[in-house]
């Protein structure tokens, strides 16, 4: 299993993800925003980071990018929930920027588990 860092300004979903991830066996921490994803990531070794693109102090968008800069094989999954057109937007951006996966709010927990698994286990 994975060593899975989850970065999101909603509390209700970093505890919902991290619950669903935990229950199939991944070691998660949580991160509240861009910022504390970086500091955490900068501080131990991880196989995948979920990240809110639209959050405070620094958004995923910036977060995407240095993780990638820095843990180079670091896997990325970026999730939004803002407005439509503007979700899409920044998704496209994130897949650009290096992201593997995206994801619009709200998803189901099966779409997210099994790329979590696709990404941790690609054989």
């Amino acid at each position: 299993m994975g060593k899975i860092l989850i970065a999101d300004d909603d509390s209700e979903i970093r505890v919902t993800l991290q619950k669903l991830l935990q229950m199939v066996g991944h070691e998660v921490q949580l991160a509240k925003d861009g910022l504390e994803a970086c500091r955490i990531l900068d501080a131990g070794a991880f196989d995948l980071m979920v990240t809110d693109i639209v959050m405070p102090n620094q958004e995923g968008l910036e977060s995407i990018m240095q993780a990638k800069q820095k843990h180079p094989s670091l896997h990325l999954i970026a999730m939004s929930g803002g407005g439509k057109d503007r979700t899409e937007n920044y998704l496209r951006m994130a897949k650009t920027f290096g992201a593997d996966a995206i994801f619009m709010k709200p998803f189901s927990p099966r779409e997210m588990l099994d790329k979590v698994n696709e990404l941790l286990d690609p054989t």
